[in-house]
């Protein structure tokens, strides 16, 4: 595989926007070798769902679109990205238990860390912020057969 690959998709700031963003990254992630039907992917999946989520609900109509970025270096390190034009970063919100929403962040920070890797929020030169997440990249190996060994 390449030592650098990337990928980018605007769309507009609406609620529709978030499956595109989803199925994009999914559908860019398995041309780049890793199957949709993985834990990894799930995983992938929920993380932009949510950031994506976040460009559309919590930018209060200031930003008219957002962008994903994909990005794999050297197949060891997969950076996936959510930029608006909105200048407030995330809040970590209070989350009650009746409540509907305010664990988005909360999630993307636990699945960021159970995967073993890092969520930024930086600001862009054009006052807005990128909120980005950074997982080790492996592709899983087909399937293990029944009797636990692979075939030769």
């Amino acid at each position: 595989m390449a030592d650098h690959l990337e990928a980018s998709v605007t769309l507009p700031s609406d609620p529709a926007s978030v499956s595109a963003a989803r199925s994009y990254v999914v559908g860019t992630l398995e041309e780049w070798g890793l199957p949709s039907d993985t834990d990894v992917a799930d995983t992938v999946r929920l993380i932009v769902s949510e950031l994506a989520t976040n460009a559309v609900q919590h930018t209060f109509g200031q930003s008219p679109t957002f962008t994903v970025d994909v990005a794999l270096d050297c197949d060891e390190h997969l950076r996936i990205g959510v930029t608006d034009s909105h200048p407030r970063f995330p809040k970590r919100l209070p989350a009650a238990v009746q409540q509907d929403n305010g664990r988005g962040m909360v999630i993307v920070r636990w699945l960021t860390a159970e995967c073993g890797g890092k969520l930024r929020v930086r600001p862009t030169r054009e006052g807005g912020k990128t909120v980005s997440i950074e997982l080790p990249w492996t592709i899983p190996v087909g399937p293990v057969p029944a009797g636990g060994q692979q075939e030769p």
